[in-house]
């Protein structure tokens, strides 16, 4: 009984220093991700504009480098772009941004990448336009994982402790996979099961469980979407009536 009046004072304190704390509220997190993708962005104007500061990995920034001698733009964008919209969704789910994918890789190389392959280079050469882009994506992107994790995981008020974090990194990446299965199944049974499946599959293939588990709980998410927390208990209400 201790416990739980002391699990439940805690969770008073944390609410009220959500209220009242930057560091603690929702909304400061979009403002905290557009910074750093203003920084990721202008790390590309430096490297496009002088030939150094673009923070990626070196095998990242040589599929740009290749775009820029004139080889095309594919190969960069089209792996940026994936990565950003993967992270998004673990985001989401798990409420872990991992920045090298979604802000270094997706932000700093990929988007860049999809505008130059345009003909779209103003953002990119032109250091204050560079950047407000990439504050103004970074923004976009912490308010959609934001939003997406009100309206299905959060929904319910329980996340089994995982709030929004960032810094997960490749070396954490290992440990995410039960995490997003657990995530998955607050949200719903049925996304759960797609969840549990789909990393099982990935499991038997050899390759990261986490990746599986997301996949999975999309697709069976899409035949069984959440139900908000308002229509569960009026559903519930009907049946006990």
């Amino acid at each position: 009984m201790e416990s739980k009046e002391q699990w439940e004072i805690e969770q008073r304190e944390i609410e009220s220093k959500k209220a009242t704390s930057f560091w603690y509220a929702d909304w400061a997190f979009p403002i905290i991700v557009a910074l750093m993708g203003a920084a990721a962005f202008a790390g590309t104007h430096m490297y496009v504009t002088y030939g150094v500061g673009a923070f990626n990995e070196v095998s990242v920034v040589a599929m740009l480098k290749a775009g820029m001698d004139g080889e095309g733009y594919g190969a960069a964008a089209a792996f940026g772009a994936s990565f950003l919209f993967a992270r998004i969704l673990e985001g989401s789910l798990i409420g872990i941004l991992d920045l090298g994918g979604s802000l270094l890789t997706g932000v700093g190389i990929g988007i860049p990448a999809l505008l130059m392959s345009v003909g779209v280079d103003a953002p990119i050469k032109n250091f204050p336009l560079a950047l407000l882009t990439g504050g103004g994506i970074g923004l976009l992107i912490g308010g959609i994982i934001i939003a997406i994790r009100k309206f299905t995981v959060n929904s319910a008020n329980c996340t089994f402790g995982a709030d929004i974090m960032m810094g997960a990194g490749n070396s954490a990446g290992r440990f995410l996979g039960p995490l997003i299965i657990l995530s998955a199944t607050v949200a719903s049974i049925p996304v759960g099961i797609g969840a549990t499946i789909g990393a099982l599959i990935f499991y038997k293939w050899e390759k990261p469980i986490a990746g599986g588990a997301i996949l999975g709980a999309m697709v069976l998410g899409a035949f069984f979407p959440v139900i908000h927390e308002d229509a569960a208990r009026a559903i519930e209400t009907l049946l006990i009536s």
